[in-house]
């Protein structure tokens, strides 16, 4: 992700448009894919029966992808989006994550929750798509360098969001992740260009003397120094 104070572009961590959740290996492994491939195909053949029949299918990739093919038909309901955000797989949980980062309507801050490290990812990262302000205070508590998340993507997600979010509320705890890892802390560097004010141009100047390089370009960039 890099928010820029307005948007976020892409989730932290790894891709998610490929889902996973079961093994494709063997004669059942094959079904899958073939099942999958169906249904994927379906979202490109106007055939809203198939891709809907992928949202039963006992395996999560199927039903994972039946999710996007109706999403791309235009056929994919907000009650569609918030019964799989609890589906059982991890894969399922986080595709709906990701595509309820257009529909602000579905509720997706409980996930921030989840047991699955790449569906709180993915969630902060819709919530920042969404510039959901509701979920600053939650954002802030992931991204908490010593009490937030045990991932170090998602407190990297969190504060991507609050970024891309550019609520003030949120500006405490991308100052403090500027003492966190070095991803995080030149994703908190690239969140200051959301805000403004004497705490931030302070912080930047600090970030000029970073560890890392990156943060320091980052800082550079944003104070146009020479």
């Amino acid at each position: 992700m890099e928010p820029t104070g307005s948007s976020v572009t892409e989730p932290t961590g790894s891709s998610v448009t490929e889902p996973t959740g079961s093994s494709v290996t063997g004669p059942s492994g094959a079904a899958v894919v073939d099942r999958r491939r169906m249904v994927a195909l379906a979202g490109h053949a106007d055939d809203e029966i198939t891709a809907r029949s992928g949202l039963a299918d006992p395996d999560a990739s199927v039903r994972a992808t039946a999710l996007g093919a109706l999403a791309r038909l235009g056929a994919l309901a907000d009650d569609d989006v918030a019964t799989y955000l609890a589906d059982p797989a991890p894969g399922v949980r986080r595709r709906a994550s990701e595509l309820a980062a257009s529909r602000p309507s579905v509720a997706i801050g409980e996930l921030l929750h989840d047991p699955d490290d790449s569906v709180v990812e993915m969630t902060a990262w819709s919530l920042g798509e969404r510039g959901e302000r509701a979920a600053v205070a939650a954002l802030s508590a992931l991204a908490a360098v010593e009490s937030g998340h045990r991932d170090p993507l998602c407190r990297e997600a969190a504060v991507a969001a609050l970024g891309a979010i550019g609520d003030p509320a949120g500006l405490p705890a991308v100052l403090a992740a500027l003492e966190d890892k070095p991803a995080v802390r030149r994703r908190a560097a690239v969140a200051l260009a959301a805000f403004d004010g004497p705490p931030v141009e302070a912080a930047l100047h600090r970030c000029l003397e970073d560890r890392d390089w990156q943060v320091r370009q980052v800082a550079e960039d944003l104070l146009a120094v020479e």
